[in-house]
């Protein structure tokens, strides 16, 4: 069935433009133009015209840790390793499949809520195999959120059992998700092995082996902790991303999650090499781990996509405040308000992530995932509406997201997620934690 989704503005080629409407067939933009012409030139077509609303792309969240979500408010106001003890390895045990699925579909209802319309999920409790990987995938798509897998790819002994894999099982299991999702719009599988400190050599050689095998990137944790740099230092007498390269791996396919200290030659370096970034502002401010450079990126041509991180080190997942938040912490940290611009951030979490991920999401034209937003114009959030784009990125609340699309399909509307009520959520949350207090 072909559709138009008309409003009052539509915001595509960088801009807003007056009574903008979309056609949508078969999950797929196949028109854009203006609200009459489409009408007159596709006359078979259903109409759903807002009145009073803006159109806009979903926004991309290209890192995140799901079953995080489930710790939120745990071990708050704590040293980075403190945090990870007491919060991950400490409640790692407690997971199994219900509760994996249950994180997920807290983690993916909060993102449909607040106009996330795909989501990289960068998940690590395997548990000896794909079970559990699977019930991420589940949940996704019984909300209808868009997918990326990022399956990790971990074998330092330090971490629970449960995160811990050799290289040819980590290979074999991630290609034979990746392959068994092959060809599905909604779900795709990148390997990514952890991080220089949680992977091996061999395992991160395998990751990027695997991912030009699959013709995805690969994702990997790098330089988000001081201690992670001097541990690499130590061990391999490389900083992290020389470390890489000398591993033959940095290259247009790198992902790079954080990437708060880098030296110059580093930040040179990945430019050279085209590879990317998953910037996690909330989430360095959350647990201290340091500023990343980002106007130094951008100028050595690093491209940047943003990320929430998990829900118990931000703790909100909201690409719209990751937007705010890498804005102001930039100009502040470099105390120049011109450093970084309201365009910059708000491609880097639309545009700029479809690109990075290889997906045709986080832009409103012909050939791309019907994938967005309906915004309410008369919140207050967004006024004065003369200045509507920076107050989309500087100002708006979550309540002024009315409605979300993902491949042509509305997922959420006026305050209710369509396939789930928050409140079903929030009550398996809710057994789940009195579960565990039994356990305790």
């Amino acid at each position: 069935m072909r559709e138009i989704y008309s409003a009052d503005v539509l915001y595509t080629q960088d801009e807003f433009k007056k009574n903008g409407a979309l056609l949508v067939e078969n999950g797929i933009i196949t028109d854009v133009g203006e609200r009459e012409e489409l009408r007159d030139r596709y006359p078979d077509a259903r109409h759903i015209h807002w009145e009073g609303r803006a159109i806009v792309p979903g926004t991309v969240n290209s890192h995140n840790h799901s079953f995080q979500s489930l710790l939120r408010g745990i071990a708050i106001d704590k040293p980075f390793l403190d945090w990870r003890d007491q919060a991950l390895y400490k409640y790692t045990p407690l997971l199994d499949e219900e509760a994996i699925y249950t994180g997920a579909l807290l983690a993916f209802g909060e993102m449909l809520r607040y106009g996330i319309t795909t989501v990289c999920d960068f998940f690590y409790v395997h548990n000896g195999g794909t079970v559990y990987d699977e019930a991420v995938i589940r949940a996704a798509g019984d909300l209808g959120i868009r997918l990326v897998f990022a399956r990790t790819m971990y074998d330092w002994t330090g971490a629970p059992l449960a995160y811990r894999e050799t290289v040819p099982e980590a290979v074999e299991r991630t290609r034979s998700l990746a392959k068994k999702y092959q060809g599905n719009p909604m779900v795709t599988v990148h390997p990514a092995p952890h991080s220089p400190h949680a992977a091996s050599p061999e395992m991160i050689r395998a990751g990027h082996k695997l991912a030009m095998e699959l013709d995805t990137p690969f994702h990997i944790h790098v330089a988000e902790e001081m201690f992670e740099v001097e541990e690499i230092r130590r061990d391999y007498g490389l900083r992290p991303v020389h470390y890489l390269d000398s591993l033959g791996v940095l290259d247009e396919r790198m992902i790079a999650v954080h990437l708060v200290w880098l030296e110059d030659s580093e930040i040179e370096l990945i430019g050279a090499r085209r590879g990317s970034l998953a910037y996690c502002p909330s989430s360095n401010m959350f647990l201290a781990d340091g500023v990343t450079r980002i106007p130094d990126l951008l100028k050595a041509g690093v491209r940047v996509t943003l990320g929430t991180d998990g829900g118990c080190s931000n703790n909100r997942i909201s690409v719209y405040e990751e937007m705010r938040m890498c804005a102001l912490l930039q100009k502040v940290s470099r105390l120049d308000g011109t450093c970084i611009t309201a365009g910059q951030v708000y491609r880097m979490g639309t545009r700029s992530a479809g690109e990075i991920l290889r997906l045709p999401v986080g832009s409103l034209e012909t050939g791309q995932h019907a994938d967005f937003a309906a915004l309410d114009l008369q919140d207050l959030s967004l006024a004065p509406k003369r200045e509507l784009f920076a107050n989309m990125v500087y100002a708006m609340q979550p309540g002024a997201i009315q409605t979300v699309v993902v491949g042509g399909k509305v997922v959420f509307e006026q305050g209710k997620i369509k396939a789930l009520s928050e409140a079903a959520i929030g009550g398996r949350v809710d057994r789940l934690f009195e579960k565990w207090a039994r356990l305790e």
